[in-house]
């Protein structure tokens, strides 16, 4: 993490908060100055898309969305975005502090799908997904009537996946998005469970969540045994899988 390798242990002298939408649960500008200016940050965490950045004081929360990319001195990190440009535009530049040393931390984020938040409610998330186990994917489907890609995509169920890995996932384990949650057999349930860390561990090492072999193209045939992909709404969100092996 580039907040964890570039941003601690730095005198924070100003904060950047122009966007007061962009502030949640009564979190304002004035706040967030009087407790930044001249403390540092001496640790960053992540669970699931929610980056904590602690403090001497309260914990500050920084939302990512499906848009929002973090920069250190200039410095990108995370994935290229797909649903967003990633021009560098100061006015997407939604939240930021300046250090004594010159340098700078920025959250950029074009969609203003992101958010920052004092003292985030911890407790509101789901396991990370980095260390999910079978039994808490167990727990996180239960007895859901929801389609199970929904309930993936729950943080307060499993902390830490979006749209592209949840499609992956299932893609890889051979299970349709839109089956009722708890309808997911024992044994589909082990295959998801392995799938998931899969697709984090090669995803991850390719570079991010679009370079899965799913295509998320009508044209392109499953990779797996050439049928048809199949393009659906669910949970919202635009839904790719293979007509036949997650039929």
């Amino acid at each position: 993490m580039v907040l964890a390798a570039r941003a601690l242990g730095r005198e924070i002298v100003r904060v950047h908060a122009p966007d007061a939408w962009f502030l949640k649960r009564g979190t304002t500008a004035n706040a967030l100055r009087d407790v930044l200016v001249g403390s540092c940050f001496a640790a960053a965490e992540r669970r699931g898309k929610l980056i904590m950045l602690r403090t001497d004081g309260p914990t500050l929360g920084v939302h990512l969305g499906m848009s929002g990319r973090v920069l250190v001195d200039g410095e990108e990190a995370g994935d290229p975005l797909i649903y967003a440009s990633n021009r560098r535009v100061e006015q997407w530049h939604r939240f930021g502090t300046h250090f004594a040393d010159g340098g700078a931390f920025f959250l950029r984020d074009p969609r203003r799908l992101g958010a920052i938040v004092l003292d985030p409610d911890e407790s509101r998330l789901g396991p990370d997904v980095m260390t999910l186990t079978l039994a808490q994917l167990d727990t996180a489907l239960g007895t859901r009537t929801a389609p199970v890609k929904a309930v993936l995509m729950d943080q307060a169920r499993i902390a830490g996946l979006g749209n592209l890995l949840v499609d992956e996932s299932l893609w890889r384990a051979g299970v349709d998005p839109a089956r009722i949650a708890a309808a997911v057999e024992a044994d589909a349930r082990k295959r998801l469970h392995r799938a998931i860390r899969d697709t984090l561990r090669v995803l991850g090492r390719r570079g991010g969540s679009h370079t899965g072999d799913l295509p998320r193209d009508l044209d392109a045939p499953c990779p797996r045994d050439g049928a048809a992909l199949v393009r659906r709404k669910i949970g919202g969100r635009t839904t790719y899988s293979c007509s036949l092996h997650q039929a």
